[in-house]
């Protein structure tokens, strides 16, 4: 399967369990297990509960996915405010 294949929703961070992996909650009411994709981990990306992301998940295991994206920040992250 390529990634072209893959799935790609919004969800919203509603859980962090162990570091990179999350519980987010698609928009039709199911909660996934989500891991943070290579790329946002070489950002140091951090996510919180509430975060909104972007997941792309396999066609063939709809209860796991990756997250590809964040798509909503922290607005005093974003700001430079601690």
């Amino acid at each position: 399967m390529s990634r072209v294949d893959a799935i790609r929703v919004e969800g919203r961070v509603v859980e962090v369990l162990v570091s990179p992996t999350m519980r987010v909650e698609l928009p039709n009411g199911h909660r996934i297990v989500a891991y943070m994709s290579g790329q946002l981990r070489l950002q140091f990306v951090r996510l919180q509960p509430g975060d909104k992301v972007i997941v792309e998940m396999s066609p063939f295991d709809l209860s796991k996915g990756c997250i590809v994206q964040q798509t909503e920040a922290i607005k005093n992250e974003s700001q430079g405010l601690s």
